[in-house]
């Protein structure tokens, strides 16, 4: 049977929904990897919200960037699910309309796409990589690996060597205490890895004030400080996502989300979980696991 890309016509606008998630946006860009080098003639109009929009910037695979459908599109793919999307999917008007059959709703669907499972052809949890990718997989694209993600930044910081640190979180429960995060902050520095604190509008970041703080920075100017960092160092959060996708070694800390499923995407990493809360996880696991990833930076100056 013909796959949905196969009927597509050369040149032909995809629209792709991902609202919602700096960490889901920036595992789309494997998935649209795979659709372009399948599919290189296609045109793809990233649909998202305008804080996100800095994600796909520059980047090759993305024609667009949007906050809506727009017109004279032959598919929309939704990625997201929620009811905005499935708003926008049902009234863009165009000839095949596709998303995930677990999403509510998806009876608007033209194509279904079943369970990332079914797709990969293996009974296991999913990192979300997978998830995104199963569904270029299932629309036509011939099974691959999937690359790393992928974002696209300007010019590199000039600073000394340095780690890139976001002790911040969405919810109380993944957050790492301040405090321990100034610590880990403090010994990085002596051995020579200069401190980079990245905070949101509303994050309070007195603790880390001998440190330089980012505050609320831009999405392009936080992939230009994740491009030419040493380290990352975070609680599960969208930052991580990024410096992975730069190829940062990353030290990321779990509480309840699941690192099957969001873990650093193929960059070296220590992820650090703990049965009980993440306040169970200790100052020196954490440097423990800097060590393990050995900076150049820090390496140099402790030799």
């Amino acid at each position: 049977m013909e796959s949905l890309l196969a009927r597509l016509p050369s040149r032909s606008w995809i629209a792709v929904i991902r609202l919602r998630s700096l960490g889901d946006c920036v595992l789309t860009t494997p998935a649209l990897a795979l659709l372009k080098s399948h599919r290189p003639d296609l045109r793809v109009r990233m649909v998202v919200e305008p804080r996100f929009a800095g994600v796909f910037e520059g980047h090759p695979n993305v024609e667009e960037i949007s906050t809506s459908v727009g017109r004279h599109v032959e598919l929309v793919l939704n990625l997201h699910g929620g009811t905005r999307s499935m708003w926008m999917t049902v009234t863009s008007g165009a000839k095949f309309r596709a998303g995930f059959g677990h999403h509510r709703y998806s009876w608007i669907y033209s194509h279904r796409i079943p369970r990332a499972q079914q797709i990969l052809g293996e009974e296991r949890p999913v990192h979300t990589a997978e998830h995104l990718a199963s569904a270029m997989f299932w629309l036509g694209v011939p099974q691959a690996e999937i690359p790393r993600a992928s974002l696209y930044a300007g010019r590199r910081p000039s600073y000394l060597p340095y780690v890139v640190i976001h002790p911040f979180a969405s919810a109380a429960a993944k957050a790492w205490p301040q405090e321990r995060f100034v610590s880990v902050a403090t010994e990085l520095q002596n051995a020579g890895l200069e401190p980079m604190i990245l905070a949101g509008p509303v994050d309070d970041a007195g603790p880390f004030s001998k440190f330089q703080v980012f505050r609320n920075a831009p999405l392009a100017e936080v992939k230009n400080l994740m491009s030419g960092a040493a380290l990352f160092i975070g609680n599960d959060s969208g930052p991580a996502h990024i410096a992975a996708a730069f190829g940062v070694p990353v030290v990321v800390l779990f509480g309840p989300s699941d690192p099957v499923t969001w873990a650093p995407w193929r960059t070296e990493a220590r992820v650090l979980t703990s049965r009980g809360a993440i306040t169970d996880i200790a100052v020196e696991q954490v440097m423990a696991a800097a060590e393990a990833l050995r900076p150049a930076p820090v390496k140099e100056q402790q030799a």
